[in-house]
């Protein structure tokens, strides 16, 4: 299975969605599973608190594990790969899993920290779930560190999707044209 990880706004739905076209395989976006299960995000967050959620979110991806062809391509949520030890009993190996897996991308719209804060802050005031532009900012200065630091391969989303994906499939040892 192909998996997308990265902070919010960094590009992981709209990549994932083209990818699996061009692939013609199964997409499937854990954000928008957490939310057939459980309902809207920030209500959940609000009524359970974070650590809840986060314990749900790991519940969910292992059902969807479960189910996956081989050949699917998923988005983690923003914070997945930022969850504390502790979360979930089945946490550490399967973020061990998706770390050791070759078919698993971070996305980010630079490398650079301030350039990648930015974009992020600008990506995320556009979405109509958004927080304020601190909490935007403080969020992604805690994952930012987390996301680029994670041992597996990088692909910067600052140009377009199709550019992403070609890139990605050529990753994959696989012919770009569509």
């Amino acid at each position: 299975m192909i998996q997308l990880t990265g902070p919010g706004g960094a590009g992981k739905s709209a990549t994932g969605l083209a990818l699996a076209q061009r692939l013609n395989t199964a997409f499937v976006d854990l954000d928008t599973e957490f939310i057939a299960r459980n309902g809207d995000l920030s209500i959940f967050i609000a009524s359970h608190g974070y650590d809840t959620y986060a314990r749900q979110n790991v519940t969910s991806y292992r059902a969807l594990l479960d189910d996956a062809s081989s050949l699917q391509v998923m988005t983690l949520s923003s914070g997945f790969m930022t969850y504390r030890e502790e979360v979930h009993p089945d946490y550490v190996v399967l973020r061990q899993q998706i770390l050791a897996s070759p078919l698993t991308f971070v996305l980010l719209p630079s490398l650079d920290q301030e350039t990648c804060v930015a974009e992020v802050v600008r990506r995320q005031l556009q979405r109509p779930f958004a927080r304020s532009p601190q909490r935007e900012e403080e969020v992604i200065r805690v994952r930012f560190p987390v996301h680029a630091g994670l041992p597996t391969r990088k692909v910067l989303t600052d140009r377009p999707i199709a550019a992403v994906v070609d890139e990605i499939i050529g990753l994959l040892g696989r012919p770009s044209s569509a």
